[in-house]
């Protein structure tokens, strides 16, 4: 699992399959295995990557959205100008610059009150995730959108950070169940047991 599982998740609930080519990679990894791959466009070595037409865009968050613009009758991005899209975004933001600092700094064991007034703690984010979920089965609208897949990502990669919360673990769930979570889950199982 990479942050380009949820990439490769999002193109199959786009329907874009056809229309996306995924190539898979290597990288190099925290516990110092693999290593960088010439033939990956990316100009650091990691992934995701996306090129559209000899552009290459990196970052999850970017491609993701850019992505869904592409295909917006798949619906997994609200339209332009609607505040349902601006919370869509506003989530997506979030997880980029609040939730992935905070994990690391959690796994890493760094305690310190700078971080923490700038970033928040984990409990924060619990807290917004347990407050956003508890009235709804989505973080916005009625439905499953891009928002969701990004930050539930997390719990994909981390499952032990699922919260004791019924809200966030009954989105979870609904999450992980979705037929292109799955084939992710299984393309990525399998691809582990191959390295």
């Amino acid at each position: 699992m990479s942050r380009s599982s949820r990439i490769v998740t999002l193109i199959e609930e786009l329907g874009a399959e056809d229309a996306v080519a995924v190539r898979t990679v290597n990288i190099t990894r925290a516990d110092g295995s693999g290593g960088p791959d010439a033939g990956n466009p990316h100009p650091e070595k990691k992934v995701p990557a996306l090129d559209h037409d000899g552009t290459v865009i990196v970052e999850s968050i970017a491609i993701a959205q850019h992505l869904c613009e592409l295909f917006p009758d798949a619906g997994m991005l609200p339209p332009s100008g609607t505040p349902d899209r601006a919370k869509c975004l506003e989530w997506l933001a979030w997880y980029a610059g609040v939730v992935e600092p905070v994990v690391v700094a959690k796994f890493l064991n760094i305690e310190n009150p700078g971080f923490r007034s700038n970033f928040r703690g984990w409990q924060e984010v619990v807290d917004r995730l347990s407050s956003a979920l508890k009235a709804r089965e989505y973080l916005v609208g009625d439905s499953f959108s891009v928002a969701d897949l990004i930050v539930s990502s997390l719990f994909r990669w981390m499952p032990d950070l699922v919260p004791d919360d019924a809200g966030i673990r009954g989105w979870v769930e609904r999450c992980n169940a979705r037929p292109a979570s799955q084939n992710t889950m299984a393309r990525d199982s399998a691809l582990a047991t191959v390295e």
